[in-house]
């Protein structure tokens, strides 16, 4: 592209609005199209695009459709019949009115599989963020094809480069830009308030298996074992939610715990100023699945509450032990219990955590700051950005898939 050409991006999601995906957006100001999330009633509209489209340009749908044949033979999964005809949809009813240049699908499983087939439907390239369930649970031998034809990847923690590098080592450049927060959104008291009986607690989380819950609820009942007075808040939703909560009842913390479900930012934020320590027990889930940098780590650390955390995939890339924060490993309620106690009751540790935290996050981890480095990526990929307050991204998304 000559120097100071603007092109438009398609960003590709599996769904659009999504409360726990909030950190992939910022101001959104693109428009935005739904592809229809179903086989059944959608399948004559979907059918229609996709045949109009294989008369327009019959060797590249035959080139998609040989390798749709060949990626639904190793899985044996309905939905890459699905994500073909999504991309057809997306190529033949929608791209044409567009001046999309470039396709970017956040999240490497279905969102990148309909980019990858709207790639060898439409000649666009193609690139795709990768997060962490998404990459985990993911086919890897899918996983692979789609990081060969990709033009680049973005992912969010060196522990995930490291991983999708050693699948692809002669494919295109692995990019890690990691997750940032608004610093001024995320904002606590300057000074430093000791903390006194009953202890406040917070854990902000999805209620599944690689939150490592009920390794909170076990260290919170050893410390009330041990004659401490605590208060524990949970804030979160999710699909284990009814085995998750049934275990503070199991463990007898009915009394000391208060699940507030999911809520909006600024009743957030207001728990934050109340904590005295927030914690999560991540863990490596029975089906691979597991966490990269839980943002929430970052929002506490900002906010002036230290955090505590396990040594799991990419969290010690953030919560330095003794520095930034505690970690202890995954699966272990004493020694969590142990470095509870650490945080609240030794004064001079908890003060020198929580300044060094909030200057991490200040200095490295500012969204500002990060979303120019994601530019940059973008440009050297030969993607020239619009000048600020110039343009629109439209976004293609389902909000099913």
């Amino acid at each position: 592209m000559s120097k100071g050409q603007k092109t438009t991006i398609g960003y590709i999601l599996k769904g659009y609005p999504r409360i726990s995906e909030t950190f992939i957006v910022d101001q959104i100001r693109a428009g935005v199209d739904y592809l229809p999330s179903s086989l059944l009633l959608p399948l004559p509209r979907l059918l229609y695009h996709n045949f109009k489209l294989a008369r327009k340009r019959p060797e590249e749908y035959s080139e998609a459709f040989r390798l749709m044949i060949t990626r639904f033979r190793r899985t044996r999964k309905i939905a890459t019949i699905k994500h073909l005809l999504q991309a057809g949809y997306l190529v033949h009813a929608l791209l044409g009115s567009t001046d999309v240049r470039h396709l970017h699908a956040h999240f490497a499983h279905s969102p990148t599989s309909v980019a990858l087939f709207a790639h060898k439907l439409s000649g666009l390239p193609f690139s795709f963020s990768a997060h962490a369930k998404d990459i985990y649970t993911s086919d890897q031998r899918q996983l692979k094809e789609k990081i060969a034809l990709a033009k680049f990847v973005v992912t969010c923690t060196e522990y995930n480069r490291r991983f999708l590098q050693s699948l692809s080592s002669d494919g295109p450049c692995i990019h890690r830009v990691y997750h940032g927060i608004d610093a001024g959104l995320f904002s606590g008291a300057s000074d430093f308030r000791k903390p006194s009986p009953p202890y406040r607690i917070l854990s902000i989380a999805r209620l599944v298996e690689k939150k490592g819950l009920p390794t909170v609820f076990r260290a919170l009942r050893n410390l009330l074992d041990q004659g401490y007075s605590l208060h524990y808040t949970l804030i979160g939703d999710g699909e284990e939610r009814r085995s998750i909560l049934n275990q503070i009842r199991h463990l007898g913390l009915e009394t000391i715990c208060t699940w507030l479900g999911t809520q909006p930012h600024h009743r957030v934020i207001d728990e934050y100023r109340k904590a005295d320590l927030f914690v999560l027990g991540c863990e490596v889930a029975s089906n691979g699945d597991r966490d990269g940098i839980p943002n929430v780590f970052l929002e506490s650390m900002a906010m002036g509450v230290p955090v505590l955390g396990t040594r799991v995939s990419a969290i010690p890339e953030l919560v330095e032990e003794g520095r930034t924060g505690l970690l202890v490993d995954p699966g272990e309620p004493e020694a969590m219990a142990q470095a509870m106690v650490k945080l609240l009751c030794y004064e001079e540790l908890r003060h020198r955590i929580i300044d060094s935290a909030r200057r991490r996050v200040r200095e490295e981890f500012n969204n500002r700051e990060l979303i120019e480095e994601l530019a940059a990526v973008f440009e050297k990929a030969g993607l020239t950005r619009t000048s600020k307050g110039e343009g629109e991204t439209r976004r293609q998304g389902d909000d099913k898939y």
